[in-house]
């Protein structure tokens, strides 16, 4: 399967039992319209909450749970969609990473896109089958913040900050301390999608070509991160496919800006 999924490819493999959807949104919005047999996974239920790092990944426990309700399976193939362009898939599909979990797609421009393609949708309540599934997350899959402190000034590495400009140089205060990892570069991720095409995500040599020119590239480690790792769920997903070594620092700007000692740069 494709990581990522194009509605019309979608709605041609459907109905397939081996492909589970999950619809990363609201209730409210479940409730009111989406793809016929998606399970529902409410944004809450993949971070952890806790503060000052609300995103940081939930326990192990918490995520059995969670992946046992809506019926995975080391033979199901996850199709991620939301409403919003893309961010809480692609968190979905890095939580499942860490976990280990690679079979997962990204429906491209996610409920937007399929509506606008004229694709079926529901409003009614899907049926699960709960599995016993069981979480075992993988640390080395998770930046934490000393190694994003320690790749400072490497040549090797690059963080990428997929906040607002004004998040990034330090002009919007959104914790204790504002502005950015030194070192870091931005490209929002609200510049990823088309507006044009229902939030599809833009062409992929296109964004390539805009990261190469930011130091973003194959040859380096690449970190990503926003403020609580959900903006940065998309970018994730396009720098995994772009091929590049990406790994997310879910405790994000929540933790790096709600400490004293940590660096931060900022821009005049």
């Amino acid at each position: 399967m494709p990581l990522i999924f194009e509605p019309e490819a979608l709605e041609s493999h459907l109905p397939d039992p081996s492909l589970l959807l999950v619809a990363v949104c609201s209730d409210r919005v479940f409730n009111s319209v989406h793809i016929p047999g998606s399970q529902l996974i409410q944004p809450a239920e993949l971070v952890s909450g806790e503060r000052p790092a609300v995103g940081k990944i939930p326990s192990a426990e918490r995520l059995t749970t969670l992946f046992s309700r809506v019926g995975l399976s080391t033979e199901r193939h996850v199709v991620a969609y939301d409403d919003e362009g893309g961010g809480w898939a692609g968190r979905l599909i890095w939580t499942l990473d860490v976990l280990g979990h690679s079979k997962a797609s990204y429906l491209n421009g996610g409920l937007n896109a399929w509506m606008a393609a004229g694709y079926a949708t529901t409003n009614q309540p899907s049926d699960s089958i709960p599995t016993d599934y069981r979480a075992s997350i993988d640390p080395t899959q998770i930046v934490q913040l000393d190694e994003v402190w320690q790749q400072i000034d490497s040549p090797d590495s690059v963080v990428w900050d997929a906040r607002a400009r004004e998040e990034y140089e330090g002009r919007k205060p959104t914790a204790l301390r504002n502005g950015h990892i030194p070192g870091a570069v931005n490209l929002d991720w609200l510049e990823l999608m088309d507006r044009d095409r229902q939030l599809r995500l833009q062409p992929l040599p296109k964004v390539r070509q805009r990261l190469e020119a930011l130091g973003i590239n194959a040859q380096k480690s690449v970190i990503t991160h926003c403020l609580t790792h959900h903006r940065s769920g998309l970018t994730y997903l396009v720098g995994k496919a772009l091929g590049l070594s990406i790994r997310a620092y879910d405790g994000s700007w929540a933790e790096w800006g709600n400490r004293h000692d940590t660096p931060v740069a900022t821009v005049d």
